[in-house]
């Protein structure tokens, strides 16, 4: 079991949210939520909007609750800094950070621990499709973005090619992974609790981002619809494999507090982690309040937990 302090109500939280990387706007939603939850419980929660590296922050902070997605806030960056500056905060340390935000190098981890993962290749992007060492359709993606930022699913050469181009602007590397088709679930887990699985069923060929954060979408825009099962439905074999599969994941990379795995179920049932969010979102549409609701976890609850995880491990 790991250890809690409580939260209390004279405590400073300051809650962390925005940052500089391409996921700003989520993050504001994710922050939000969570500071209007915490003040609706009666908490001391103040929003810190983060719009630079090494940010000045309010003085007498308790708790950071970082809910930065991406980069400087998932990476690493962000909690180096606050080590530094001596103040406790939410979620995963530096180092499982660094790793769980790399696709690269957490399936470097997966590999390691024989976690089931897609194949896949990391090459340069400037050596183009040529370079890919496995047939098509595979997925093309930037090892070091979240919230399926430059995700691509190519079925042709073409599509291949203009996927190339676009992760270009994000990476000079690509990390290219074997097409799996299934299910696609998360899992998400909480101090040591696996919740229940939630199975995601996107209107579009994959999970993007339009289908996770639909405001982000044109309003008037009906092809944009995702149905969530949760608990999904699945027998009770598949649902132990497929959630031993994501805590294998989360304890590779040495996780700690929190963290949100995906998983593709292919149609014998072999479960296949993505990747892990070391810092999922915590928007109105988001996977693990859906997950903690399924559990009896109300959002307050569940931030309130994770804070006192956090406060447990650091304080």
């Amino acid at each position: 079991m790991l250890p809690t302090k409580s939260l209390t109500k004279d405590m400073l939280i300051g809650v962390l949210m925005g940052g500089p990387g391409s996921e700003r706007e989520v993050s504001l939603a994710s922050g939000n939520a969570v500071l209007k939850a915490l003040q609706e419980a009666g908490y001391n929660a103040i929003k810190v909007d983060v719009t630079e590296r090494s940010p000045k922050l309010p003085e007498g902070l308790d708790l950071a609750f970082n809910l930065i997605h991406g980069t400087y806030g998932e990476d690493g960056g962000l909690q180096a800094y606050l080590e530094e500056l001596g103040i406790p905060y939410t979620g995963t340390g530096v180092e499982s950070s660094r790793v769980g935000f790399d696709k690269v190098l957490s399936k470097e981890e997966f590999i390691a621990a024989d976690v089931p993962t897609p194949r896949s290749q990391t090459i340069l992007t400037k050596e183009g499709v040529a370079a890919v060492k496995f047939d098509l359709p595979y997925v093309v993606k930037p090892p070091r973005e979240g919230s399926s930022v430059g995700v691509h699913v190519c079925k042709t050469l073409e599509e291949a090619e203009a996927a190339f181009a676009d992760v270009e602007q994000y990476s000079e590397d690509v990390l290219v992974e074997q097409f799996v088709a299934g299910k696609e679930l998360t899992v998400a887990i909480v101090g040591d609790e696996v919740l229940p699985i939630v199975h995601i069923d996107p209107s579009g060929e994959f999970y993007d981002i339009s289908s996770k954060y639909s405001w982000l979408a044109e309003p008037d825009d009906p092809s944009v619809t995702t149905q969530y099962h949760c608990p999904a439905d699945l027998d009770a074999d598949t649902i132990e494999s497929v959630q031993k599969a994501a805590k294998a994941a989360y304890d590779a990379i040495g996780t700690e507090i929190y963290a949100r795995v995906d998983v593709l179920l292919d149609s014998l049932g072999n479960p296949y982690i993505l990747e892990i969010n070391t810092i999922p979102g915590m928007t109105e549409t988001s996977l693990l309040p859906k997950a903690a609701k399924a559990s009896g976890y109300s959002f307050s609850e569940l931030c309130i937990k994770i804070g006192e995880l956090s406060l447990g491990l650091r304080s």
